[in-house]
């Protein structure tokens, strides 16, 4: 399916660009979040005539962005949490617990669904997570997880 795009998409495209995705991934998502518009003649025209707010916002999104990279790039953060005695986990460290330390430390709220696990964190160690801030920005955070004390 053909699609134009309303902003930067990382490993997609540009905005205004025309790119062919997977149906469902322009209905369920694309269209949904109003990152792009079906391909048609219209809309083509449309987004020509308004391809200059389209840049102006993404440079806004581009400088909020750096401004939270600059916060909470190489971050380290520390989990405490009950392990067994082969250091796995009860559990693993999701992202929704890495947003509330950042906020905790350093006082900046992202959603995570822009935290970027390459792996479930289930034991403990030293892990790095990327968050995807923009499409041209990521930040990297440092996770040490340790064996909390059992009382």
């Amino acid at each position: 399916m053909k699609v134009i795009l309303l902003e930067n998409i990382r490993k997609i495209g540009t905005i205004g660009q025309i790119v062919d995705v997977k149906r469902g991934f322009a209905r369920n998502y694309l269209f949904s979040k109003k990152k792009a518009l079906f391909a048609s003649k219209e809309n083509i025209n449309q987004v020509e005539k308004i391809k200059k707010d389209l840049d102006k916002k993404d440079l806004e999104r581009k400088k909020k962005a750096q401004e939270i990279y600059d916060q909470i790039n190489n971050t380290n953060l520390l989990f405490k949490k009950l392990a067994t005695e082969k250091e796995e986990l009860y559990g693993s460290v999701k992202p929704s617990e890495i947003c509330e330390a950042i906020k905790k430390q350093k006082k900046v709220e992202i959603e995570p669904s822009i935290i970027q696990l390459n792996q479930e964190i289930k034991k403990l160690g030293k892990f790095k997570v990327k968050v995807d801030l923009h499409s041209q920005l990521q930040a990297e955070l440092k996770i040490t997880v340790q064996a909390e004390e059992s009382k």
